[in-house]
C-alpha cells in the first residue's frame, strides 16, 4: 500500500493510484483511474480526472483541474489557477467525450499562474509558459513563451534561468549547463 498524505477534506476515489510521498491538500478530488506519481504536491481545490496521469515530483498549485487525457511527465509545475481544456469546440448541449484531445507536458515543464493550455498541444521539456499566457500551439523544449496567443520570447535553462544567446551557443549563468540554438531548436550540449 502506498504511503501518501490525503487531507481529511479531500477524496481519492477507489481505483485511483497515488504514489509514495505524495501530499494531497484541502478540498481535492482524485477520480477513479487517475494516476499520480511519487512525491507530488497537490494543492488546495484540485480536481484530477480519471484518465489523467501525473509523473513523479509534480507540483500542482491551488485551483487547477487536470482533465481526462492530460498527461504530465515527471517534475511538471502547474501554477495557481492555470487551466487545461480537453475539447476544442465545447457546447453544453453536445457531448464530445469521444473527441477529447491529448495534452502532454514533458519533463520539467512549468506553467505559470492563470495560463491556459488549449487541448491537443505538447509543452516541451523544461519549457516555461508565462503567467496568463494562452497556449494554442506546441511549445518547444526549453522555450520561454508568453502572451495571447503564447509565442516564443526566449529560452530557459533546465534550472529555470533565462538563457542569453549571443551566437548559437550559451552557458547558463546560474548552473553552468551549456546549450545550442539552431533553427528555433534549443538543446543541452552533451
Amino acid at each position: 500500500m502506498a504511503d501518501f498524505f490525503l487531507h481529511e477534506s479531500s477524496y481519492a476515489d477507489e481505483g485511483s493510484v497515488i504514489g509514495d510521498g505524495t501530499k494531497v491538500w484541502h478540498f481535492c478530488h482524485i477520480m477513479p483511474g487517475a494516476v499520480i506519481g511519487k512525491k507530488c504536491s497537490i494543492g488546495q481545490n484540485v480536481n484530477i480526472g480519471s484518465r489523467a496521469v501525473l509523473g513523479d515530483g509534480c507540483k500542482i498549485q491551488n485551483n487547477v483541474s487536470i482533465y481526462d487525457d492530460v498527461i504530465l511527465e515527471d517534475d511538471v509545475f502547474c501554477g495557481p489557477s492555470m487551466v487545461f481544456t480537453n475539447v476544442i469546440n465545447p457546447r453544453s448541449f453536445v457531448e464530445r467525450k469521444s473527441e477529447y484531445r491529448k495534452t502532454l507536458l514533458k519533463k520539467g515543464a512549468t506553467i505559470g499562474a492563470n495560463a491556459t493550455v488549449v487541448c491537443g498541444n505538447t509543452i516541451g521539456r523544461f519549457s516555461m509558459v508565462g503567467a496568463g499566457a494562452v497556449v494554442t500551439h506546441d511549445v518547444p523544449d526549453y522555450a520561454l513563451v508568453f502572451g495571447s496567443p503564447a509565442t516564443i520570447k526566449g529560452w530557459v535553462c533546465e534550472c529555470g534561468v533565462k538563457l542569453l544567446f549571443e551566437d548559437d551557443s550559451v552557458v547558463c549563468s546560474e548552473c553552468g549547463k551549456k546549450y545550442t540554438l539552431n533553427n528555433n531548436i534549443c538543446r543541452e550540449k552533451a
